[in-house]
């Protein structure tokens, strides 16, 4: 049996010992109230007649108005009858009914003991409602607080029609959802940064081992000529680089703050930005002669973080360079309400359209990067940069072209 209960059941009783006691305390103040005044006044009209000395005929037509109780009297008779309550008193040898009637309704307990009940009623309905409609749910609120800081989030709030607590006990069951959704997202991401750290130990044994190969040929003198032993000392520096590489991604991977971006917003000209990643890039496309094409670029005053933009544009212009064919790269400009629209386009894209809504996840590799280094948060990075600059960027493709645009606001 529950508290609630418990407490209700000794309220219940409570209320039925008040009742049989103001039942007894009304009938014995009534019977002794009344007895009392009937013969204290039957007295003082006896008194009254032997002082006045009255005859037998003035006693019966005496008014007495002045009496609660006495409502008439006259000489005895045995055997007469009479509406009222008498008692009988001699006055001067003489026997006379004094008739009374006690001030009291025969109803009036009755009456008590009705209001009473409704009472009693009434008040177990008010308990009953209380609970239902705010202890239960403050209850339920109670426990799921405990729950949600023992770190418990799968556990779900029922539906609550209350009006004092339906829409918190929702609110609560959405930060839960919250909660439970992004510790999911928390322990997929350490697992999948823990897999990331295990692949690059793993990609290191590869120029270890070719490291190992070219000092073991040169102290054992394999190599006959200068010209060769200079190729497997370039080869040892060139593995050295790939390996130092890999151990700084270990690093980064490896601190609590990774992917902990910091954006300073500011306000800045888009074609600074965009006019320098078209001289980087119009060098270093001429050397594997890629096409490059840039639209005329668009001069207006943009927020965000100007640091932050070149590293999203370089970011998109490496995955175009990487995962296309090489053959012909493209930067067009569009407007859309308040927002520039930044397309950079490549040729030879072989990706999987059902593959578009999951390239900006983190560590998300598509299925055209098999055989390629990487560790998929290159586009990740990109996104929660933008959205931190008030922006956005987002993938499509159409036939062989791939497609990302990068929206940012107008200042």
């Amino acid at each position: 049996m529950s508290k609630f209960k418990i407490f209700v059941f000794w309220i219940v009783i409570i209320e039925i010992l008040l009742i049989l006691s103001a039942n007894r305390l009304y009938f014995y103040q009534n019977n002794n109230s009344s007895g009392r005044l009937y013969l204290v006044e039957a007295r003082r009209v006896v008194k009254e007649i032997e002082e006045q000395k009255l005859e037998a005929s003035e006693i019966e037509t005496m008014s007495f108005n002045q009496y609660e109780t006495i409502v008439g009297m006259k000489e005895f008779v045995a055997g007469e009858f009479c509406d009222n309550d008498y008692l009988v008193e001699e006055i001067d040898g003489k026997l006379y009914r004094i008739e009374y009637a006690e001030e009291r309704s025969p109803r009036l307990p009755l009456y008590i003991n009705i209001s009473l009940f409704g009472m009693m009623i009434v008040t177990n309905i008010v308990l009953v409602y209380v609970y239902h409609k705010v202890l239960k749910p403050f209850r339920d609120m109670s426990n799921l607080s405990y729950e949600l800081a023992k770190g418990n989030l799968s556990m779900p709030v029922k539906e609550e029609k209350s009006k004092l607590f339906g829409r918190f006990l929702w609110g609560m069951d959405m930060l839960r959802e919250k909660l439970e959704e992004t510790k999911e997202k928390e322990l997929a991401f350490q697992k999948e940064r823990k897999t990331l750290i295990l692949s690059l130990s793993h990609d290191i044994k590869t120029p270890l081992s070719s490291i190992e190969l070219y000092s073991k040929a040169l102290s054992e003198h394999l190599y006959d000529t200068q010209e060769r032993k200079d190729e497997a000392l370039q080869g040892i520096a060139r593995n050295v680089k790939e390996i130092k590489g890999y151990v700084n991604e270990i690093v980064t991977a490896s601190r609590e703050d990774f992917l902990n971006l910091e954006v300073r917003m500011g306000e800045y000209y888009l074609s600074e930005v965009m006019k320098a990643t078209e001289s980087y890039y119009q060098d270093k496309l001429s050397v594997i002669h890629t096409e490059f094409e840039v639209d005329e670029i668009p001069e207006c005053l943009v927020r965000g973080d100007r640091n932050r933009m070149v590293e999203v544009l370089q970011n998109v212009m490496e995955n175009a360079i990487k995962y296309g064919d090489g053959k012909r790269i493209r930067i067009s400009f569009g407007e859309e309400e308040d927002c520039k629209l930044i397309q950079i386009e490549n040729s030879g894209c072989n990706l999987k359209k059902e593959e578009l809504p999951n390239l900006f996840d983190s560590f998300y590799r598509g299925s055209n990067s098999a055989g390629m280094k990487g560790n998929g948060l290159g586009l990740y990075i990109c996104k929660t940069l933008m959205r931190k600059m008030d922006g956005e960027i987002f993938a499509g493709m159409k036939e062989d072209v791939f497609r990302v645009t990068i929206v940012v606001r107008i200042a």
